[in-house]
């Protein structure tokens, strides 16, 4: 019977972009963080004599040959594990395409879990990642789940301990943005100022954005202005303490400067996106924890202290003729187990 596997989306709670190094690419520091909102990504895979693989998908968009990440990925891992198969493989697709949210990155993470699972063989832990960070930058992040510091070109990734869920709305404009060309936009402007005034930026965030996930009780950051009384009151409840908890994490990585890099060439050339952003980041209560462009974009996102001022901020941005989807964080214990759908 196939395998269908949740191919969950993910947010950049911070992005900042370093020089370009010598292979081409920029160093990044960003902060990821999962979502429950998915496409569906379902195998069959049976062992055969020679390895054939077939792609299909609800959105003509979708590459369905080999430059599709699903394909790269099977057809890699296949070779790794020193075995031949047919492989079947069908992408819901829910997620924008092209929309900062690493839908192609997890369908790539889905299609390996779900082959695995199809053939009852698994690459080595150390293997899986530096496969999937030949398929895709992102793709190592959905090998882990929940919230994730990334390094390198972003396909270093170190798991931190999770905060608990949040409430959060992504708004889906109905714009592209190149990923390149924002790169290109970066280099001619804003980067080369953050370069000569300080090199050793990245680092300095990589370690600022570590420490505010330490685990609980270890800061009295994260646990608020009262760590000697961590439990709160007999009257609290565990939701709201949770709730505490998650805004208090996410406020300390607001104070250390938390923001996305590519907000500074992204916005002049979509001010649009800017207007979703102030849209997603509302007033007063019921304001936004936090909102910013996730990835290059072009989707944005707000996290909010309840579902109440989740909904607000969803008919915000939708009055406005954006579409908006309302989800939660997905932390990593539950991103593994709500992996599989079937």
């Amino acid at each position: 019977m196939p395998t269908l596997v949740r191919s969950y989306s993910k947010i950049n709670l911070g992005l900042a972009i370093g020089p370009v190094r010598p292979d081409g690419f920029h160093g990044l520091t960003t902060l990821y963080q999962t979502l429950e909102l998915h496409d569906l990504v379902t195998v069959s895979a049976a062992r055969a004599a020679e390895t054939s693989i077939s792609l299909t998908s609800n959105d003509k968009r979708v590459p369905t040959d080999g430059r599709n990440t699903c394909w790269k990925m099977v057809e890699r891992a296949l070779g790794r594990m020193g075995m031949a198969a047919e492989v079947a493989i069908h992408i819901e697709k829910r997620l924008p395409v092209q929309g900062g949210m690493g839908a192609g990155s997890a369908n790539a993470a889905a299609a390996l879990i779900g082959l695995e699972r199809e053939l009852g063989a698994a690459l080595e832990g150390g293997e899986r990642l530096q496969l999937a960070g030949e398929v895709g930058s992102d793709v190592p992040l959905f090998l882990l789940g929940g919230a994730v510091l990334g390094l390198g070109r972003g396909e270093q990734v170190v798991p931190l301990p999770d905060m608990p869920s949040l409430f959060c709305v992504v708004a889906v404009p109905d714009v592209g943005v190149s990923t390149p060309q924002a790169f290109r936009d970066w280099d001619a402007g804003a980067g080369q100022l953050t370069a000569v005034d300080n090199p050793d930026r990245l680092n300095e965030l990589s370690l600022a954005y570590a420490s505010f996930y330490a685990e609980p009780g270890t800061s009295g950051i994260i646990r608020g202005s009262n760590p000697g009384n961590q439990q709160g009151s007999s009257e609290k409840t565990q939701s709201s303490q949770e709730n505490d908890l998650a805004e208090n994490t996410l406020l300390s990585l607001v104070r250390t400067g938390v923001e996305n890099d590519f907000e500074q060439v992204v916005f002049p050339a979509y001010p649009s996106l800017r207007e979703n952003k102030r849209q997603l980041m509302g007033t007063g209560s019921g304001a936004a924890l936090y909102a910013a462009l996730s990835g290059s974009g072009s989707a944005l996102f707000g996290l909010y202290r309840s579902e109440a001022d989740a909904k607000a901020a969803q008919q915000r941005v939708q009055h406005a003729g954006t579409k908006a989807l309302m989800t939660k964080t997905l932390p990593r214990t539950e991103y593994w187990t709500r992996m599989f759908a079937g």
